[in-house]
């Protein structure tokens, strides 16, 4: 008769995580895992388009206190110089993704023309500007929701006191539709990229239609809270300096944050990837062009101004105005604003694709723990998107989920990305006699240059307000790194010099079994049947006397014992020391260097939770602290508690001892 396969019980915490996660996907499944354009770029756009929604106002927050109502004549200059910039970089990736198809950006360009030690740099760069997404664009989001019940609820603030709540309430969200796959979040996280597309669409063509017809309204720019106006001027650094206006500049450079999305999941694209990636870059750098240079056009011409504590925010101002106060423009605005809090929670999402990505290539790279190589039970990095969700909280709760405090610690990473990105496809082409070389090379070099002056820039201007921690994190990051993989490779090489056989012949002479026994129960019986299995030259049951009134009753027990010649020694530890008198024993057994010794250690395992934490496990402890004698092996020999006494209720029902015993109990 054919034996069954044996039923193996899942544990409880894997049921929960099919009921969370729903059925595993089996690795067969991934290559079905991929993204259409469209979907592409609703799920990888959204950080790079949302940015649209606080990118003006952060340039505004720098002018407005200096130059006052001169800022919105400065804004749509420096908003021109960061378009400027997103065309360098938008032909720079669009370049990356055509030679590299497999996911990583700018890590895996840096890596394979400047080596993995430089590529670190860029490592650091992207995982930190990762971290920092998540912060940022929920807080962003958060931001929208409050703006929409000032300006509805006509400065209603008894919201404000929820926006932490919310803010974290919505990373674990995003954790969770991350942890279930790329598809269910595809499908979850598209939709908000147009509707966003159509909202701002909709304020900027409403905008230019009263524009045109002069009915376009402007915003009260000394409204109670909002930000004090500096001197006031007219004309280019009027009243102000180049400083102010670079740091105008580093701000709005905000704006282009989630560029590199695509370039970093582009292996998340259907087949061709390389022309799949570069056509959907493409279509999101147009949108994010014209939605930036939209509203900054707006701000113009309103004079829409950032408030001090974030609330109502320049796009939520902007909207209000064009739309009027009519239970029509209060839809439109209610819709606006929606719509953006969607997009800006969404954009949080791009990190949890591109992060847990680019933790694996690192990882495999060993300059990362190869724990964040392994995928999860939807075939997800669910290491890596754990990760990021932890220490993306502890952001929110260090900042106080204050958006300008976090984006000075926003571009420095997500610049000196770019400039790894651009300076490396500027290596690739200098090695290489192709067509349209010098061209290639002039716009990558383009592309870096300005991006490293961007970085130099932000760490120059934003220094003291947070970009210092950037700026020290940097070069321990990359030197964390760099001693990870150190310690891999040590390990590697230590394992991997495997001594020659000059003979075939054993080199012990003599094989003893030894097993520790601290209880005579059915797991000692089981250790000690295998140990006569293994036909050794001698075994011995060792008992090691913690508790002498213990130890004597397991003895008389053991005598009692029937079906085995084996006696039980008991072996004094006066000290109570027991991994010591045990090391110290096999020490002594095979100090001849002839003497192979094998401890069997019974492990009485639970498969329940209150088991195992009325019970420790010292197998697990003893084997580490004899690891190091050469000829002494440790055997744990697991014996399911749980199982035994499910066997043991399963044969009382059923046996009249059992029926007779459960009378007895009723009995007394």
């Amino acid at each position: 008769m054919a034996e069954t396969a044996p039923h193996v019980r899942d544990r409880l915490r894997y049921r929960v995580k099919c009921r969370l996660l729903g059925p595993p996907l089996v690795t067969e499944q991934l290559a079905h895992e991929k993204l259409s354009n469209p979907m592409a770029l609703g799920v990888l756009a959204s950080d790079c388009i949302s940015s649209t929604a606080y990118g003006t106002e952060e340039m505004l927050r720098i002018l407005v206190p200096v130059v006052g109502l001169a800022a919105f004549t400065l804004l749509l200059p420096v908003t021109g110089a960061i378009l400027l910039v997103l065309l360098l970089l938008t032909l720079s990736y669009r370049d990356v993704v055509s030679v590299y198809t497999r996911a990583g950006g700018s890590y895996v360009v840096a890596r394979e023309n400047f080596g993995p030690r430089i590529a670190q740099i860029a490592a650091v760069a992207l995982l930190v500007d990762y971290i920092v997404t998540v912060a940022v664009q929920t807080a962003a989001g958060t931001d929208a929701l409050i703006s929409l019940a000032h300006l509805v609820g006509h400065g209603y603030h008894g919201i404000d006191n929820l926006k932490m709540p919310i803010t974290v309430g919505i990373v674990v969200v995003l954790m969770y539709g991350n942890l279930r796959g790329i598809r269910e979040a595809g499908r979850a996280f598209a939709v908000p990229a147009y509707l966003f597309m159509l909202a701002i669409g909709l304020v900027l063509a409403v905008g230019l239609v009263r524009a045109l017809t002069g009915g376009l309204p402007h915003a009260d720019p000394h409204a109670q809270g909002a930000i004090p106006l500096g001197t006031s001027g007219h004309g280019w650094l009027y009243g102000t300096s180049l400083f102010i206006v670079l740091r105008s500049f580093a701000n709005g450079g905000s704006s282009l944050t989630g560029l590199e999305a695509i370039s970093n999941g582009v292996s998340a694209f259907r087949s061709p990837q390389g022309r799949n990636a570069r056509r959907t870059l493409t279509a999101m750098s147009i949108i994010l062009g014209v939605m930036v240079l939209g509203v900054s056009a707006l701000a113009h011409y309103t004079h829409a101004i950032p408030y001090t504590d974030g609330n109502p925010t320049v796009v939520a101002q902007e909207a209000h105005l064009i739309f009027g106060d009519s239970w029509l423009g209060t839809a439109g605005l209610v819709y606006v604003q929606l719509a953006t809090a969607l997009i800006l929670y969404t954009g949080a999402n791009t990190p949890f694709t591109g992060f847990p990505f680019l933790a694996s290539f690192v990882a495999e790279d060993r300059f990362l723990p190869r724990q964040l190589t392994r995928r999860g039970h939807r075939l997800a990095f669910s290491n890596g998107i754990i990760c990021l969700t932890v220490v993306s909280l502890a952001l929110l709760f260090v900042t106080g989920s204050n958006v300008d405090k976090l984006v000075a610690l926003y571009a420095i990473g997500v610049f000196t990305g770019f400039t790894m990105a651009a300076a490396g496809m500027a290596a690739h082409h200098w090695r290489r006699d192709e067509p349209h070389r010098r061209l290639k090379i002039a716009v990558n070099l383009a592309a870096a240059i300005t991006s490293a002056l961007v970085v130099v820039i932000f760490a120059i201007t934003k220094f003291t307000q947070g970009a210092w921690l950037v700026v020290v994190i940097f070069p321990l990051g990359v030197w964390a790194l760099i001693r990870i993989n150190h310690t891999y490779r040590l390990e590697a090489q230590a394992l991997e010099n495997v001594p020659a056989f000059t003979s075939d012949k054993p080199r012990w002479r003599r094989h003893l079994v030894y097993v520790l026994v601290d209880s005579l129960d059915l797991a000692a019986v089981k250790a000690l049947r295998y140990a006569q299995e293994l036909r050794p030259d001698e075994v011995r049951v060792l008992h090691f006397v913690i508790d002498e009134a213990r130890a004597r009753h397991l003895a008389s027990r053991w005598d009692q014992l029937s079906g085995t010649n084996v006696p039980l020694e008991l072996v004094d530890c006066p000290d109570r020391r027991l991994r010591h008198a045990v090391a110290e024993l096999a020490a002594r057994t095979t100090a001849d260097g002839t003497t192979a010794l094998t401890l069997l250690i019974p492990r009485r395992s639970y498969s329940t939770p209150l088991g195992r934490l009325l019970h420790r496990d010292t197998g697990e402890q003893m084997a580490k602290t004899l690891e190091q004698l050469p000829n002494v092996a440790v055997t744990i020999l697991p014996f399911d508690v749980t199982a035994a006494v499910r066997r043991m209720r399963a044969g009382e029902g059923t046996t009249p001892e059992g029926t007779e015993r459960r009378q007895a109990e009723q009995r007394t």
